[in-house]
């Protein structure tokens, strides 16, 4: 017959991993998504003169040279501090579903890319960030599925607009919308 203790301990276990598994992923970078609107803004600016839609991918694809190693090292950065596990548990979950998406979109990238079909792009961009943001949500804090859908409603307008109004719209997404939920995370979440 089990002991009281061993029943008690087992319990605990339970517990614990069910309460791991309900915690939400909070180590999002506010400081980082400063940064990478800063680095959104910057692309939009500099892409918004240029007539050559090989030129604003260059401007563009450069900017996510930037802003996807920021977002990763600052996120990294918040988990290590706070002692959370990028790869396991609700981080990894939120991980996992963020990455999913953004891969999709760097596999079209090169397709479309290789199409010519650079109108496109914007469109593409933002709705596959706007859905990682969504899904990944599923595993973070409150704000961060309807920052998804925001980025999602700008790609749908893209995808119906030239590229200069798509500019626009990567700046409004990429650029002004991360600056703005960066500082809502540093102020509830910390940096």
């Amino acid at each position: 017959m089990e002991s009281l203790q061993a029943r008690a301990e087992e319990h605990l276990r339970v517990i614990r991993a069910a309460m791991q598994g309900t915690v939400l992923f909070t180590a999002l970078p506010g400081w980082g998504g400063v940064i990478m609107g800063a680095v959104g803004v910057i692309a939009a600016l500099a892409a918004a003169p240029t007539t050559d839609p090989q030129q604003w991918v260059v401007v563009w694809l450069s900017a996510a040279s930037v802003a996807v190693p920021v977002g990763a090292f600052t996120m990294w950065w918040k988990a290590s501090s706070a002692g959370v596990n990028l790869y396991a548990g609700t981080a990894g979950m939120f991980v996992g579903c963020l990455a999913t998406p953004i891969a999709a979109g760097a596999i079209l990238t090169a397709a479309l890319i290789g199409q010519q079909a650079y109108t496109v792009l914007p469109a593409t961009w933002l709705t596959l960030y706007g859905t990682a943001a969504v899904v990944g949500g599923a595993f973070s804090v409150r704000l961060v599925p309807p920052m998804g859908v925001a980025f999602m409603v700008l790609g749908a307008l893209a995808a119906f607009a030239p590229l200069a109004i798509g500019n626009l719209l990567m700046g409004a997404g990429f650029g002004l919308l991360h600056w703005a939920v960066g500082l809502v995370i540093v102020r509830r979440f910390g940096g």
